[in-house]
């Protein structure tokens, strides 16, 4: 059950899936099999993945370069980085509440799954938004970089685990700011019950999962964030019935820290399951680091500069973030801000916000700090419309001279006309 970022302020659960067709996974990449039927992606080693295998030239493929670079990073394998600390954190809570080693952790499940995985086996709507070349990066027609650690609830289902946390990192095409990315981590957590575990003489089955599903959030938020005032919000996410989202008030605000819920009968069924019940919860480890450690922008992650790394080690997690320190932010170079004017097309266009961001960061990198919509006019006579952006440039590491702000921005003006089809102001 995977978490998505939306807004500055709050860490949302999947927002995503908010409001399959199992085909077979097509051999385009030559690293790639597939069993037959199963709907199910089968790899070698991360490490053995190559260019052509994640951009395939299929016509539904739509994965750029800078995202195929940052395939087998895996930050959240390192155990000095936040995301590695905050993972083990939460693991070994779960180790604590039900008993060393009873929740089987995963943390290196490649992130190519075909779609019957990453929507189909989750219940996702066949006409929902994710789906969308927009949304989602497509390998081919029939598989894509996973977009939430979901996507793996039917395998590890099927394959007979009851107890389980899946960690890795996830892919979605969105805006630029400084709580987005279009890679980051995520964690899911999953329960099967064994009926002897359902027995209550005062509630329903559904309720004793609820239950302790609750009372372990709840636990795990204390453990994170110390004795904060807590609220349960109902929700909607197509995996499960009835479904929650736990928000914490902390500094001075509700801040949304996860989701979850009852997984759906059919979930269970159709993974060997028909009859049991099980929770499943799902949380962002970016945000909830950002927030533990004071992080202010989604980027420093990716950083290899020493006066981030070094402030990270292990052990440095204290329960309740008492007495532990916190990021120290060195010297902020200054932001460079290029405005952009353009004329949309008269007819069915590739322009789109996240077709922006993905043009922009594809030339920029890790330099861009924000893309933003600042004006849209629409001129009655002729028809036409026009959008104003605004991009920020600015590096994490050094100061940005004049000439590089301005050939990046050439460029990006430049591939705007050849590959959205905009008219330039």
């Amino acid at each position: 059950m995977g978490s998505r970022l939306r807004g500055g302020g709050r860490i949302s659960a999947p927002s995503y899936l908010r409001t399959g067709r199992r085909g077979v996974f097509k051999e385009t990449c030559s690293n790639i099999t597939t069993r037959k039927n199963s709907g199910r992606a089968h790899f070698k080693a991360l490490s053995a993945i190559k260019r052509e295998d994640v951009i395939t030239g299929d016509p539904h493929n739509n994965v750029s370069d800078y995202i195929y670079q940052r395939l087998g990073i895996n930050l959240h394998q390192r155990p000095d980085h936040p995301l590695g600390i905050l993972k083990n954190v939460i693991g070994d809570y779960f180790d604590s509440k039900f008993g060393n080693s009873s929740f089987k952790r995963f943390d290196d499940i490649h992130p190519i799954v075909s779609t019957f995985e990453n929507f189909d086996s989750v219940l996702v709507p066949k006409d929902h938004i994710s789906r969308s070349v927009n949304d989602t990066y497509y390998v081919n027609a029939d598989s894509v970089l996973r977009c939430h650690t979901s996507a793996h609830q039917h395998e590890k289902l099927k394959g007979g685990e009851k107890q389980f946390l899946v960690t890795g990192d996830v892919y979605r095409r969105d805006t630029i700011d400084a709580t987005h990315f279009p890679v980051f981590h995520q964690m899911e957590g999953v329960r099967v019950f064994d009926a002897a575990e359902l027995n209550s003489d005062h509630l329903s089955e559904v309720e004793v999962v609820s239950k302790e599903l609750k009372e372990t959030l709840e636990g795990l938020a204390q453990h994170l964030f110390g004795e904060v005032e807590m609220r349960w919000v109902d929700a909607y996410f197509p995996f499960t019935e009835p479904s929650y989202e736990l928000e914490i008030f902390f500094n001075g605000e509700w801040l949304e820290v996860l989701g979850c819920g009852v997984m759906q009968q059919s979930i269970l069924e159709d993974s060997g399951n028909a009859g049991k019940k099980a929770w499943a919860f799902g949380l962002g480890l970016e945000r909830l680091a950002m927030v533990l450690f004071d992080i202010p922008d989604i980027r420093l992650f990716w950083s290899d500069d020493p006066r981030f790394s070094n402030q990270f080690k292990a052990q440095m997690f204290r329960a309740g973030g008492v007495g532990m320190k916190k990021f120290k932010s060195y010297s902020k170079y200054p932001p460079c801000l290029k405005d952009v004017s353009f004329w949309l097309p008269e007819k069915v266009t590739n322009f789109t916000e996240n077709n922006l961001c993905e043009l922009v960061r594809g030339v920029a990198g890790n330099l861009v700090e924000e893309v933003k919509l600042i004006d849209e006019f629409h001129n009655s006579k002729t028809g036409k419309t026009s959008n104003c952006f605004r991009i920020v440039y600015r590096s994490m590491e050094r100061s940005l001279t004049d000439e590089e702000v301005n050939e990046l921005q050439d460029s990006v003006r430049t591939k705007m006309v050849e590959e959205l089809g905009v008219t330039l102001r």
